[in-house]
């Protein structure tokens, strides 16, 4: 393997974690409130990131990534702990009813004139802060190296892949019932946005991004649980009812 292969290779592999992390999100809030102020929220996020690449170039690395990413993390947890909630009220009052088809009530879905503020920010801040990474890692890895070329190839081509994996299953993942799909996003939130904000607090997660899986398990458990006691909670089960 020669130098420039390696600087490929290096910068896409990193530049795919934030990308998936990325994507992860676009998809999954597109899925849950509808797609036409998702996406606009991603393209500003893509132009304002391009303008910040653009205008600051190596000077990207003096940018406190940390605050960015307590802030955003911290916006994210607020909208990822709110859905969590109404995800685990309404797979326990629905289960898994309509598993395969588009679920047509309790959908999260906007369908009134005008921009859904809530798509638009979660997606625009997704693109922007994983964007960000992805810049510094092009940049870092390109000074190291003092290889720019290289080093953007490999990170613009991990964004287009994984976005295009992702679009690729946008109509599977839209054929999941809306109730459970705000669960599944609620906690993906939740995960993202614990990780974020702790770092921006300066916590440093054991294997770096290798947390992310054992937080989404956390959740995806403790979603299970609450779901569980909700349900039995419904149908009359919880102690203490006769």
């Amino acid at each position: 393997m020669n130098f420039g292969s390696a600087v490929f290779i290096t910068t896409f592999l990193a530049s795919a974690v934030e990308a998936i992390e990325m994507v992860t999100i676009v998809i999954g809030v597109g899925s849950t409130r509808g797609w036409r102020s998702t996406v606009i929220g991603a393209i500003a996020g893509f132009v304002v990131l391009g303008a910040v690449v653009v205008a600051g170039g190596a000077a990207l690395t003096a940018i406190p990534i940390g605050a960015v990413r307590l802030v955003v993390g911290g916006l994210l947890l607020v909208f990822g702990l709110q859905w969590f909630r109404k995800g685990v009220m309404r797979v326990a009052r629905r289960g898994l009813a309509g598993f395969g088809e588009m679920e047509t009530g309790a959908s999260e879905e906007w369908n009134r004139p005008g921009i859904d503020w809530t798509a638009f920010v979660l997606a625009f801040k997704a693109v922007v802060l994983e964007g960000l990474e992805v810049a510094f890692i092009v940049v870092t890895v390109g000074a190291a190296a003092n290889d720019y070329r290289t080093s953007l190839i490999g990170g613009v081509s991990a964004i287009v892949l994984v976005g295009g994996l992702g679009l690729a299953a946008k109509r599977y993942v839209a054929r999941i019932p809306r109730s459970l799909l705000q669960l599944v996003v609620g906690v993906l939130l939740t995960t993202f946005g614990t990780f974020w904000s702790a770092e921006g607090l300066g916590v440093d997660w054991p294997s770096g991004d290798a947390a992310i899986p054992v937080l989404l398990a956390l959740y995806a458990v403790t979603a299970f649980g609450y779901t569980t006691i909700e349900r039995r909670r419904l149908l009359g089960f919880s102690p203490g009812i006769a």
